[in-house]
């Protein structure tokens, strides 16, 4: 059996609720999702608590953190779009945790969004205003959401994006595209504190 088709069966019995399934599922990805974590976090400077192996536990902690029944992963590309969704949402409680131990901030600081996200980006109020920004975004286009976490928070290529979502590369680009120019202008418009 393929290594995609066994992820696909541990997956079905993940959903019908075994957690052993969940584990090996996990235990089978982890490097790649330690990749992810780590290019997220490259750049960033000495002394954040945060590293791509905490992200990870933390990100899997999210994934299985509820009854293991309620673990619905359909496939591969579902699996990874909720593992950038846990991703993201570990990183936004850690800037917000860290602006409340420095000042308490000013929250609304315009982010850039660039092309190549290698570097990462700030684990600062920088990354609460993308949060807000891309909840606005998921109210008028949860697809654009879902390619901006895949693209920017689990470091997927375009290519690798469009064949997890099933798209072309060509669509999967023009998404991000897109959702960059509504998050720069709901990034821009947000009011300052």
């Amino acid at each position: 059996m393929s290594a995609s088709g066994e992820i696909t069966v541990l997956l079905d019995a993940a959903r019908d609720g075994d957690r052993e399934a969940m584990d090996r599922v996990l235990a089978t990805l982890y490097q790649e999702l330690h990749g992810m974590a780590r290019r997220q976090l490259a750049g960033q400077q000495q002394g954040h608590t945060l590293d791509a192996t905490a992200l990870v536990h933390e990100a899997y902690l999210k994934l299985i953190g509820r009854d293991p029944g309620s673990v619905q992963f359909d496939d591969r590309s579902h699996f990874f779009a909720y593992a950038a969704s846990a991703m993201r949402s570990v990183i936004v409680d850690y800037a917000r945790q860290r602006l409340a131990q420095k000042r308490g901030g000013d929250l609304h600081r315009v982010t850039d969004l660039p092309d190549d996200i290698e570097g990462g980006f700030s684990l600062d109020e920088d990354m609460l205003g993308l949060d807000r920004a891309l909840e606005q975004l998921t109210s008028v286009d949860p697809r654009l959401t879902k390619v901006v976490e895949l693209r920017y928070f689990a470091g997927l290529s375009e290519l690798e994006i469009a064949a997890l979502l099933e798209r072309s590369e060509r669509s999967v680009r023009r998404d991000w595209q897109k959702a960059r120019m509504y998050l720069l202008a709901s990034l821009r418009e947000a009011p300052a504190a």
